[in-house]
């Protein structure tokens, strides 16, 4: 019998070690696969990275030798050019060549940065896989006591939580981890929330979740408040921030490797506390949120897939957002995470000669930008006692403008009329005389078509404008967040350079399209509509807009920015919605005609129902002295053409002065991107207002105006020398002005006569 047993015994530790060896053989064969496999991802994932490096490489010699051909190709022109630069004359050629070659290098440097990121996603995958092994598995494991004790301390029942007790009695806590926790720390952590919730009077619903994407660490979420302490959420930060900081230079994938293992490796348990919801719905490029209860109006979130979006209405159970970009990729109850920073855009004097997107991204071709500097585009406008009195001109170049309707620096003044009347062009060329006067222009297309953009962008480009202008283009194919943020980011830009202590110009083309984007964004947030469908704070939108432009006082710097908002009207009507909620924000209107434009006046101002609220103020005594009695000449002539018309016979005088306004009228009229100059705008409507050419046909005054600038050029350039002066006219100064320009006009006249 017991024989039999110990046979038994033997027969049945055979099988075990048989069975006990096979399954103990494949536990490890497939753990050892397991640790193979994962090896040959990270090895992957690596290659992946060199093969970025390597197509930077090829890119990096293609755009070397596209720039060595084109510096061969243009050696043959270097002595010529040489010659010229020695000698004074400019060679177009050589100018137009060194273009192309920076932009060659512009291209070539945002290359540069577009492969880097992809290299930077790459080895951050290959890190991600590489970290969640040994040693590192070992070194966070042993440090999740810490971060239990470290941040334990930083928990807090906030504000929204407080709110949300009020009305239930519950609050969602969550403990998650990278691996399953000891129980004694997750009793920890629930005693420390118990300990909170039982001050507000509340009771903690406790969960504990594994969840292996987390890498390492500890992640505990109280309502939708997360503090964060882990490895995901310091290799999200970590990448962001390598992304962000292009001007960081890494040449190879085994440099910026050894960067982010060197920083995860010195990684100190750091506990990152933000907010999280989750979204409701979204459609129409707005999104519905949950959660976020402490968020702010203006600030910044992000979605999971990527894409950011701004809060624009904050209501009891639910927050409005809307998208900057794509919103076909934000699912349903996905996750959206609390920023913690207003909207901004970068600012800096690399955006000058450039053409933006609506959030400051460049969009022209020409690199990255740079900007190290960040500006909210929602900023309080400054005070009473930040700013100073406007007095000081600043000159658009047309004459009926700088005489008649003048501007000053710190000044809004609103161009406003039909479409096709030649608004944008009053503006453009505003923009071309501000050369060589230390002014920066900034023109923000709101809703305009690319086609105009890019033709405002070359006219500015051949008036050698675009060295000191910034273009932020929001065209009509783009979304309503869009046209909606773009005149705010013009204007933060805007605002950097005036609290530098420069002088700025800007223009909003127009502010009727941005007022329908805010009316379609308002619709889609459900708040009541009201005249015409725009809700009830449309005055606001363009009021703290517009407030931003100011002259700063000397102990803030002394800078200015002019805005000239642009406004369309609808057969001429000025007193709708929109155009009157803007003329009582600004400081005067230029206000263009229709009818005007179609008899061929150019610009075709209607002096009558224009002007500048300032006035004088921002006239210089020459100009102020010789257009003072110009407002009344041109009103008496107007009068004067609708009473000739019924065919009266005249007086001397009152022909006399109908035949001075046909001609003060002609001269006014001006040709586009032809601004004059401050002193040659005071020496002709000297001249004209004076009766000095009275006799000259009201047909060739265009002629005359040109011969007459050009005789003072070469006779008397002493005299426009004491104009420019900008102080009042002497008597012996008028006088000689007058002189002059009645010799001349004989000359003029018998040449005319004769041909």
């Amino acid at each position: 019998m017991i024989w039999y047993q110990l046979i038994n015994f033997a027969v049945l530790f055979a099988l075990l070690i048989l069975i006990g060896r096979k399954t103990v053989k494949k536990i490890f064969c497939g753990h050892r696969d397991s640790v193979k496999r994962q090896l040959l991802e990270a090895e992957k994932g690596f290659e992946r990275a060199r093969s970025a490096e390597e197509m930077i490489k090829e890119e990096n010699e293609r755009a070397k030798a596209q720039e060595d051909a084109f510096l061969a190709s243009s050696a043959a022109h270097r002595a010529e050019a040489l010659e010229a630069l020695l000698t004074g004359v400019a060679d177009e050629e050589e100018i137009r060549r060194a273009q192309i070659k920076r932009e060659l290098k512009a291209r070539r440097i945002d290359m540069y940065e577009n492969l880097r990121r992809k290299m930077l996603h790459k080895v951050a995958l290959a890190v991600t896989e590489l970290v969640a092994r040994e040693p590192y598995f070992s070194m966070f494991r042993a440090s999740e006591e810490k971060i239990i004790d470290d941040t334990l301390p930083m928990l807090r029942i906030t504000n929204g939580d407080r709110v949300y007790l009020l009305k239930h009695d519950v609050l969602y806590v969550t403990l998650i981890s990278a691996f399953e926790l000891e129980q004694e720390l997750v009793k920890k952590v629930e005693n420390r929330v118990t300990e909170l919730l039982d001050r507000v009077n509340g009771k903690p619903s406790f969960r504990v979740l594994v969840d292996p994407s987390l890498i390492a660490g500890i992640q505990i979420r109280i309502g939708d408040t997360v503090y964060d302490s882990t490895l995901k959420n310091h290799l999200y930060d970590l990448t962001t921030q390598l992304g962000e900081d292009s001007y960081i230079s890494f040449h190879n994938s085994e440099e910026l490797y050894a960067s982010m293992l060197s920083q995860i490796q010195a990684f100190e348990i750091k506990t990152d506390i933000y907010q999280r919801g989750r979204v409701i719905s979204v459609s129409d490029g707005i999104c519905w949120l949950d959660g976020l209860a402490d968020i702010m109006y203006g600030e910044l979130v992000e979605f999971d897939c990527g894409e950011r979006g701004m809060i624009l209405d904050i209501e009891d159970d639910r927050i409005g957002c809307v998208v900057f970009g794509s919103y076909e990729h934000i699912q349903e109850y996905s996750r959206v995470r609390r920023l913690g920073k207003m909207a901004g855009v970068a600012v800096g004097d690399k955006l000058l000669g450039r053409i933006l997107g609506p959030l400051g991204e460049p969009i022209d071709g020409k690199g990255s930008l740079h900007c190290k500097d960040y500006r909210p585009i929602e900023f309080k406008a400054p005070g009473i006692i930040e700013r100073q009195a406007v007095n000081e001109p600043l000159y658009t170049g047309i004459k009926v403008i700088d005489a008649l309707i003048p501007i000053g620096k710190g000044q809004r003044e609103l161009i406003i009329g039909d479409r096709q009347t030649g608004k944008t062009a009053i503006a453009v060329d505003t923009i071309i005389n501000q050369k060589g006067k230390d002014v920066i222009c900034i023109y923000v297309g709101i809703g305009q078509k690319e086609t105009t953009i890019a033709s405002i962008a070359k006219k500015l480009d051949d008036a050698g404008a675009m060295s000191y202008t910034i273009i932020i283009s929001a065209t009509a194919s783009q979304t309503a967040p869009m046209l909606y943020v773009a005149p705010y980011a013009g204007a933060a830009i805007g605002e950097y350079f005036m609290y530098a202590g420069r002088d700025v110009l800007i223009i909003y083309d127009d502010l009727s399209k941005h007022a329908v984007a805010y009316r379609e964004l308002s619709l889609l947030l459900h708040r009541p509509s009201g005249r015409e469908a725009y809700p009830g704070d449309v005055f606001y939108l363009h009021s703290r807009l517009l407030e931003r432009s100011a002259r700063l006082s000397d102990k803030n710097g002394g800078g200015s920015m002019t805005a000239l908002p642009i406004i369309e009207t609808q057969a001429g009507d000025i007193s709708a919605y929109i155009p009157t909620n803007v003329i009582s924000i600004t400081d005067g209107q230029i206000f263009l005609e229709s009818g005007l434009f179609h008899e061929g006046q150019r610009p075709a101002v209607n002096v009558g129902l224009s002007v500048s609220r300032v006035g004088g103020s921002a006239q210089t005594k020459a100009m102020r002295q010789v257009s003072g009695s110009l407002r009344m000449t041109l009103a008496q002539y107007r009068e004067l053409v609708s009473f000739s018309q019924f065919g009266s016979e005249l007086d001397k005088s009152t022909a006399e002065l109908l035949e001075r306004g046909k001609r003060m009228n002609a001269i006014l009229s001006q040709k586009q991107y032809s601004p004059m100059p401050f002193e040659k705008q005071v020496l002709v409507i000297c001249v004209v207002s004076r009766g000095v050419a009275d006799k000259v046909p009201v047909s060739v005054m265009d002629k005359y105006e040109k011969e007459l600038l050009k005789y003072f050029e070469i006779n008397c350039p002493e005299l426009l020398s004491q104009i420019a002066i900008g102080s009042k006219l002497s008597d012996m100064l008028i006088s000689s002005i007058i002189s002059e320009a009645c010799e001349f006009t004989k000359d003029f006249i018998c040449q005319v006569s004769e041909a």
